[in-house]
């Protein structure tokens, strides 16, 4: 196989893995989707080529290049955390960004193997793990309960009652006004059973309920 085939092939490869690893994200709405994952991987991986190529001479520092990748991923990684009211979101995503940019140099370097195999690390820390901790409460994010009705005075006081019961504590209340509808939002850091059982509970007052996960961050 020559060079043009060997590079196109590992650019597949490594496009393919990472989308694997973007779409896992894509599907749960973070940051880093399906583009991003392919992009970053394929483009680590082609920076490692270009690298390995570039290094003619046995004197030439072919790691340079892989260096700067490391840099430069931490860079992006940390475009994707962000604040909100207090609370720090994003870090799973900027390590799979971090995860993914090794995959690529990985397929780069010719290490299809254990590409995979890490690909495949990856996918089981966000699914299985990311499964595990919600389903067992040690997991807790931060969620908008959203409430549209009628009866404001009466719905936010029942509301507040409901998440003194389940030892929530509100972090941050707002209301306002939708036509002939008022809609009051209230922000807590819940687990997923401590969530469903919220939802289950306002669900029985005289009003529409929807939670809205503070971390959605579409890409672009």
């Amino acid at each position: 196989m020559d060079l043009s085939s060997t590079v196109a092939a590992k650019l597949v490869l490594s496009a393919a893995l990472g989308g694997a690893i973007g779409l896992e994200r894509e599907i749960h709405r973070k940051a880093a989707g399906l583009r991003t994952g392919m992009l970053i991987c394929m483009g680590a991986c082609f920076f490692m080529i270009i690298s390995a190529v570039a290094a003619t001479h046995p004197e030439d520092d072919h790691t340079r290049i892989a260096a700067q990748i490391i840099a430069g991923i931490g860079f992006l990684g940390a475009g994707v955390i962000l604040r909100e009211r207090g609370n720090v979101l994003g870090l799973t995503t900027a390590a799979t960004v971090w995860a993914t940019a090794s995959v690529g140099m990985a397929v780069g370097t010719g290490m299809y193997v254990s590409a995979v195999f890490a690909t495949g690390m990856i996918l089981f820390a966000l699914v299985v793990l990311g499964w595990f901790e919600a389903h067992i409460g040690i997991k807790v994010r931060l969620t908008t309960f959203r409430l549209t009705t009628t009866e404001a005075g009466p719905v936010m006081k029942q509301a507040r009652h409901i998440f003194v019961e389940q030892k929530v504590r509100v972090l941050h209340t707002e209301t306002r006004r939708s036509g002939a509808e008022t809609v009051v939002e209230f922000d807590a850091d819940v687990s997923l059973p401590q969530e469903h059982e919220i939802l289950k509970r306002l669900g029985e007052l005289p009003a529409r309920c929807e939670t809205v996960p503070m971390e959605i961050q579409r890409d672009s």
